[in-house]
């Protein structure tokens, strides 16, 4: 599996816009719940770097934060953070939040083009993801396949399940486990995470993504 890294210099900014988020969430439960949540953006293009403005700093001492007579403070919330990391060449994608791991593999890293058989570069693939789900323990797994919006949709539905079927069938020989449960489909051009009317898009949405729960700690 190629190695996965993230640029140092993204991790300030990632952190610094972590916790203005959080920052703001304390200063508004100090008067209620809070009265809108925020939206996930779209996802960041391969090679952009997130950017962030530095964290709201707060006077401890201010009067204005104080809680008002008879208040009470609001149920604490948890933030469901995202982490996502991407190799260089963008054929691989991970997304960490505090619920689930998903793998994105663009489909030209496993498949040849309009075919649903894999490469042996790409068992190797599916293996290291193997791995992290054993490390995870994960017993429900989810499998989808998608397309980009060249050709007939009903093409795009049949050969987006049969690369989800063929990566299941993979970590189902890798893992090796009764326990574990799949959900398989293929969605076609549905969902794209990129712009379809350039190549660069279209293959990013040509993609299998491999998704399962986090361990509970």
């Amino acid at each position: 599996m190629t190695a996965i890294h993230t640029p140092s210099r993204a991790a300030t900014p990632r952190l610094a816009l972590t916790l203005s988020a959080a920052t703001i969430m304390v200063a508004a439960n100090l008067f209620g719940a809070v009265s809108a949540h925020a939206e996930d953006g779209p996802s960041v293009p391969p090679g952009t770097e997130a950017t962030a403005t530095a964290p709201v700093e707060i006077d401890p001492n201010d009067p204005d934060l104080k809680i008002p007579d008879g208040a009470t403070l609001a149920e604490p919330k948890v933030l469901d953070i995202k982490q996502v990391v991407e190799d260089q060449s963008g054929d691989e994608r991970r997304e960490d939040t505090n619920a689930d791991v998903k793998f994105a593999l663009q489909a030209e890293v496993l498949f040849g083009k309009d075919s649903a058989k894999l490469g042996a570069e790409a068992k190797a693939r599916i293996a290291t993801i193997a791995e992290e789900i054993k490390t995870q323990n994960a017993r429900k797994i989810r499998v989808f396949g998608f397309t980009d919006n060249l050709g007939s949709s009903a093409h795009g539905d049949v050969l987006s399940r049969k690369r989800a079927d063929a990566v299941q069938n993979v970590l189902d020989q890798e893992l090796s486990d009764s326990n574990v449960t799949y959900e398989v489909r293929g969605y076609g051009e549905q969902y794209p995470i990129a712009d379809n009317a350039t190549e660069s898009g279209r293959k990013k949405n040509r993609r299998v993504e491999v998704s399962f729960p986090r361990t509970e700690s």
